[in-house]
C-alpha cells in the first residue's frame, strides 16, 4: 500500500483553487466495490481488498482494521459524532466498528476489533446506519436485512425485490419507515418493524437505479439510475408517492454548458476563465456516446459558502445536492431542476483518476471545502480530492449571474422618469387635469353675458336638455347612499393573506348555449366583475358570484384573444382576431374606442392597459406598442358614427430574434417601467420603457415558445414585500411552469405536475403571492405552493380542459374556464 500526497500544483488549468488531490492511495483493491465512505474528517475505504483504511483528513493520519476475510464491497459511517461508528460489509461477514475505542487500542498497542453483526448474507452491494445507530441496513442480494448494530441480531428480512437491492435509505420523520432502489427498476418502501411493504412503484425507467437518497426537508425520494436520469417522488403522506419530476442529466449538462460558453463569447473569451467554454458540443466523427451512471447523491451545503454575499441566489429555501458520475460532479438545484456547476476530472490534468467506478462526499462543507472520495475504474487507486464550492460555483457562473452590488432590475419604479422617455410622451397630457367631458355626466353650457357690458342671468335655453322631463327620481339619493357605503365597504376590505386555498367547489355555469371555448378571463381590479373573451367573438360579463350576466360586448369579427381591465375599474380592452382592438365603458355596449385593421398588418395577441391607464400596450407579430389614448363616449347627434376617442401610438418596440412575440406582462396596478415579452424564439425579453430599450434577454427560457407570462402584481386588498413583485412566471407547452426573479434573470422554482401538451393552459398567482393556480389537459386545475415544486391540490369534476384560471383579487375565490365554455367558482 502507497500513500502519497499530490497538493495543489499549479498546472496548465487556469482554476488551481477549485479542486485538489490531497491524497492518492495505490494497492490492490477488491472488485465487486460499490460503495465508500466519507463523514466530516474521515475517510473509509479498502485496502489489499480486505482490509479497511480509515483515514483522518485533520491529522493525515490513516487508521488500518482488520477482521474480513474475503473483498469489502460496501462501507458506511454512522450518523452520530460521538461515538463515531463505520460498518464494513463483505458477502461473508457485516462488521461495526468504533472508531474512538480502535484509536485508543492502536495507541495501546493491541489490535483493535469489531462487533461482527451478521455473517453469509450473500454479496453486500450497500449498507446504510439508522437515524440513531442502532440498526443497519444491509442490502445483500434481492433482500435488505435489518441488523442490530451492538451484537449478532437480524431483525427482520425484507422480500420483495427482483433483482439486487443497490441503494436504501431511513426516513427520519417516519418511524420504521425505509426506501430502497433495485436493479429491477423500482423503489418500494417498508415499514421495518412490522416487516411490511408499504409501497411498491411500477418500472421507473429502462436502465438499473444504482442511488438513492431521501431529502428531509422536502419530504422527497431522490434516486439515479445508469443512464443519467434523475427521479424525484414525494413522501408527503396525501401525494400517494407521485412523480414530481425527472432529470435528464445529460440534456442538462449540455444545456448548461452551452449557457457557460455563450455568456463568455457575450462577454469576450479573454474575460471568462471558466473551462467548461472550451466544451464542444459537436461529438467528434467516430466517436461514442457513454452512459453517465449516477453513483451518489448526497446533500450540498451549499449557502455555508455564500454567507457574506447578498442577492446572489433569491431564493434561500431552496435545497442543493451533489450528483457523483463516473466523469464528475454535478451540482443541483432541487427547486428549479437546473445545474449550478459542474466539476469534470478530466479538465483537471493534475488529478490522477480520470474516470471513477465509486465515490463519496462529506455531506457538510468545511472551510468552504468538501472531501471526495473516488476510486479509479481501471486501475487500483483511491484519491482524496479537496473541492472548494464556493470557487467552482463562481468560476462557471460570474459570467452570467448578477453579482450583489450591481445595479438589478426592479418592478417597482425607483427613479423619477426621464426627460426623453417614451412615457413622458403621453403622460403629462392625461395628467393635466380631469376632463369636462367625464363618462355619466351631460355637457352643460356655461352663463355668457347677453347684452353688451351687462351680465345678464341666462333665461335657461342654452342649457342641456333633460332626457326624462318631468319624472323626478325619488330613488336617486338611496342609490348613492347604497353607492357610497359599498365603496367604503371596499376600501376598507383586505385579502385574507392566510387564509386556505381555493379548493372548494361552490358552482358551474354554462357561459352560452352552444359550447365555446372561453380564451381568457380577468377579475376587475375590485373583485366585483369578471370579464370572459370566447371563441363566438363576444365579450361576457360577469358578477363575481356567476349568478348574473353584467353586459355581453359584441362587435369583434374573431375569436377575442385577450381582456383587460383598467385601473378604476371603468373600461376593458379587448383585443381580437379579426386585427382589430377595442375599448369599452361597463355601462355601455357600445365601443368608446375601435382600432381597426388598417392599424395592425398581423393579430393582436395581447393588449392590457399600462402605467395606471395612462397607457395601452399591446403585441402584434414581433413587436409591441405603446399608445396614448383618450377616451370620451358622449355622441354628436348629428355624426353619432364618428367616434370622440383618439389614440395615438407613442412609440413600437420590437424583440430581438423574434418572428412573433408570444406573451406581454406589465403592471398596472402601480407605476412600473418594466415590461415583459415572450418570443416565438422562446426566448424572454425584459423591457426598460423609462429609457426606452431592451435591458436583458434570457434565452431559451423554456424548450417551446411561451404562451403566457404571469406576473405576482398583488391587488389593491393585499400588501406583499416590494422583492415579491418582482416574481414572476411563465409557460410553455410540455414544458411545466418556471417562476424567475427579475433581479437575478434567473429560474427559481419549477413547478411540475400538471399536463399542458395540447392546449395553452393558463396560469394565475393568488393576491397575496402564496399560490398558483394553472390549467391542465386532464380536466383538472392545479394549485400549488409558491415555495414547493409539488402542487398542492386538483380542482376536479370539469367536463374538459381547463385552458385559463383567475384569482379574485379581493376575496380567496379562484374561477376556472373550460374549453367547452363552462366556469366554475372554487372557494376556501
Amino acid at each position: 500500500m502507497e500513500g502519497a500526497g499530490a497538493g495543489c500544483a499549479s498546472g496548465v488549468r487556469r482554476d488551481p483553487d477549485v479542486v485538489c488531490e490531497k491524497h492518492l492511495f495505490k494497492g490492490k483493491l477488491p472488485e465487486p466495490l460499490f460503495q465508500l465512505a466519507c463523514s466530516h474528517h474521515h475517510c473509509a475505504f479498502p485496502v489489499s481488498r480486505n482490509g479497511l483504511c480509515v483515514w483522518n483528513t485533520a491529522t493525515a493520519q490513516p487508521l488500518y482494521l482488520s477482521g474480513h476475510h474475503y473483498s469489502i464491497s460496501a462501507l458506511s459511517f454512522g450518523n452520530k459524532i460521538n461515538p463515531l461508528l463505520v460498518c464494513s460489509a463483505s458477502h461473508e461477514r457485516v462488521i461495526v466498528w468504533n472508531l474512538d475505542e480502535c484509536t485508543q487500542k492502536v495507541e495501546e498497542g493491541f489490535t483493535p476489533r469489531g462487533i461482527v453483526i451478521g455473517t453469509l448474507l450473500g454479496m453486500v452491494l450497500h449498507v446504510r446506519f439508522s437515524p440513531d445507530d442502532q440498526q443497519v441496513a444491509v442490502c445483500a442480494g434481492n433482500q435488505i436485512y435489518m441488523l442490530s448494530a451492538k451484537n449478532e441480531a437480524v431483525l427482520a428480512e425484507l422480500n420483495g425485490h427482483l433483482a439486487p437491492v443497490t441503494a436504501a435509505d431511513f426516513c427520519t420523520w417516519e418511524k420504521s419507515m425505509l426506501v430502497s432502489v433495485s436493479e429491477d427498476r423500482t423503489f418500494k418502501v417498508w415499514d421495518y418493524s412490522t416487516s411490511q411493504l408499504i409501497y411498491q412503484s411500477g418500472i421507473i425507467t429502462a436502465f438499473p437505479l444504482l442511488s438513492l437518497l431521501i431529502d428531509e426537508e422536502n419530504k422527497q425520494i431522490i434516486t439515479g439510475c445508469a443512464e443519467g436520469l434523475l427521479w424525484i417522488f414525494s413522501l408527503i403522506s396525501d401525494h400517494n408517492y407521485r412523480c414530481i419530476a425527472h432529470i435528464d442529466l445529460k440534456k442538462e449538462q449540455e444545456k448548461f454548458c452551452n449557457k457557460v460558453w455563450k455568456s463568455g463569447q457575450e462577454i469576450g473569451e479573454g474575460q471568462n476563465n471558466s473551462r467548461l467554454c472550451k466544451t464542444d458540443n459537436m461529438r467528434p466523427e467516430g466517436s461514442v456516446e457513454i452512459s453517465l451512471p449516477i453513483l451518489l447523491i448526497e446533500h450540498c451545503d451549499f449557502f455555508v459558502c455564500f454567507h457574506n454575499e447578498e442577492n446572489i441566489y433569491s431564493s434561500q429555501n431552496t435545497s442543493y445536492f451533489w450528483i457523483g458520475t463516473s466523469t464528475g460532479l454535478l451540482i443541483i438545484n432541487l427547486a428549479n431542476l437546473e445545474l449550478e456547476a459542474l466539476l469534470f476530472y478530466r479538465d483537471y490534468s493534475d488529478l490522477s483518476i480520470q474516470i471513477a467506478r465509486s465515490c463519496a462526499l462529506t455531506r457538510k462543507a468545511a472551510n468552504g471545502k468538501v472531501l471526495c472520495l473516488i476510486a479509479s475504474m481501471f486501475e487500483d487507486m483511491i484519491a482524496v480530492l479537496e473541492v472548494n464550492l464556493a470557487a467552482l460555483v463562481r468560476t462557471q457562473q460570474s459570467d452570467f449571474l448578477p453579482c450583489g452590488n450591481e445595479k438589478s432590475l426592479s418592478v417597482i419604479a425607483r427613479c423619477t422618469l426621464l426627460a426623453n422617455s417614451p412615457l413622458c410622451k403621453g403622460f403629462k397630457k392625461n395628467r393635466k387635469g380631469p376632463s369636462s367631458k367625464t363618462v355619466g355626466v351631460k355637457n352643460t353650457v356655461k352663463d355668457k353675458p347677453l347684452v353688451f357690458h351687462n351680465k345678464i342671468k341666462s333665461s335657461g335655453y342654452t342649457a342641456a336638455p333633460r332626457m326624462a322631463m318631468f319624472s323626478p327620481n325619488t330613488n336617486l339619493r338611496k342609490k348613492e347612499v347604497s353607492k357610497w357605503k359599498t365603496s367604503c365597504k371596499c376600501k376598507n376590505k383586505e385579502y385574507p393573506l392566510e387564509s386556505y386555498p381555493p379548493i372548494k367547489y361552490e358552482k358551474e355555469i354554462s357561459v352560452t348555449c352552444k359550447t365555446t371555448p372561453i380564451f381568457c378571463v380577468q377579475y376587475s381590479g375590485d373583485g366585483e366583475l369578471l370579464a370572459c373573451g370566447q371563441a363566438d367573438k363576444t365579450v361576457l360579463i360577469f358578477n363575481s358570484n356567476l349568478t348574473d350576466v353584467h353586459n355581453v360586448f359584441s362587435g369583434h369579427d374573431g375569436a377575442v384573444n385577450s381582456v383587460g381591465w383598467s385601473h378604476d375599474r371603468k373600461w376593458l380592452v379587448s383585443a381580437s382576431e379579426d386585427r382589430t382592438l377595442r375599448v369599452w365603458s361597463t355601462c355601455n355596449k357600445e365601443p368608446a374606442l375601435i382600432l381597426g385593421k388598417e392599424k395592425f398588418h398581423k393579430t393582436v395577441r395581447f393588449a392590457q392597459f399600462y402605467f395606471i391607464d395612462t397607457f395601452i400596450l399591446l403585441c402584434c407579430g414581433a413587436e409591441f406598442h405603446l399608445l396614448s389614448f383618450h377616451l370620451d363616449t358622449t355622441k354628436d347627434d348629428l355624426k353619432r358614427y364618428k367616434q370622440r376617442s383618439v389614440c395615438k401610438l407613442v412609440q413600437k418596440f420590437p424583440m430581438t430574434s423574434a418572428m412573433e412575440i408570444t406573451s406581454l406582462s406589465a403592471v398596472n396596478e402601480f407605476y412600473s417601467y418594466i415590461v415583459l415579452t415572450a418570443g416565438s424564439n422562446r426566448a424572454l425579453e425584459v423591457f426598460d420603457l423609462n429609457a426606452g430599450c431592451s435591458t436583458a434577454v434570457i434565452q431559451e427560457a423554456h424548450v417551446r415558445s411561451i404562451h403566457q407570462i404571469c406576473q405576482n402584481k398583488g391587488s389593491s386588498y393585499s400588501t406583499q414585500q416590494p422583492e415579491a413583485y418582482n416574481l414572476f412566471l411563465t409557460t410553455a407547452a410540455g414544458d411545466g411552469i418556471k417562476l424567475w426573479d427579475l433581479r437575478t434573470l434567473r429560474c427559481e422554482r419549477r413547478f411540475e405536475g400538471h399536463s399542458s401538451r395540447c392546449y395553452p393552459c393558463g396560469i394565475a398567482v393568488s393576491p397575496c403571492g402564496r399560490f398558483i393556480a394553472s390549467g391542465s389537459d386532464d380536466k383538472y386545475a392545479y394549485i400549488y405552493e409558491m415555495r414547493s415544486s409539488t402542487f398542492l391540490q386538483k380542482l376536479g369534476r370539469h367536463t374538459e380542459s381547463v385552458i385559463n384560471v383567475s384569482f379574485n383579487p379581493s376575496s380567496p375565490q379562484l374561477t376556472t374556464a373550460t374549453l367547452d365554455g363552462k366556469l366554475r367558482l372554487f372557494l376556501p
